[in-house]
């Protein structure tokens, strides 16, 4: 998987974008995008009035992961979910362990200041 998808792309600084300026900087026609939604559940731009789609900077990164996985490195939809499913647990138990960490810490701070 790329290591730092966003130096793949020059993604401009904005805080939203259209399908349009998504398929631009990315390199991907609109219509593989609005698939792409329908295949990759994190892939899911806030929508506005009309259906418009807004797409963040995350998400231009999810688009060259996906991009990467499909194109470069041979996986199809499902084994490109199946990845990044897998990149998502990981975070999350790594999130976990650092919140787990954090709570011990913080108890031991008040069992500390309880016994003075």
């Amino acid at each position: 998987m790329v290591n730092n998808p966003e130096q793949m792309i020059n993604i401009p600084n904005k805080r939203y974008f259209t399908i349009g300026e998504v398929s631009e900087i990315c390199g991907i026609k609109t219509h593989v995008l609005r698939y792409w939604e329908q295949e990759f559940k994190q892939l899911d731009p806030i929508k506005r009035t009309g259906n418009r789609r807004y797409y963040q900077q995350k998400d231009l990164i999810l688009v060259s992961q996906i991009n990467d996985l499909l194109q470069n490195q041979g996986y199809t939809i499902d084994g490109a979910k199946h990845k990044l499913e897998e990149k998502d647990n990981k975070e999350d138990h790594l999130y976990s362990k650092k919140l787990i960490n954090q709570i011990k810490i913080d108890l031991e701070k008040i069992l500390s200041a309880l016994k003075r």
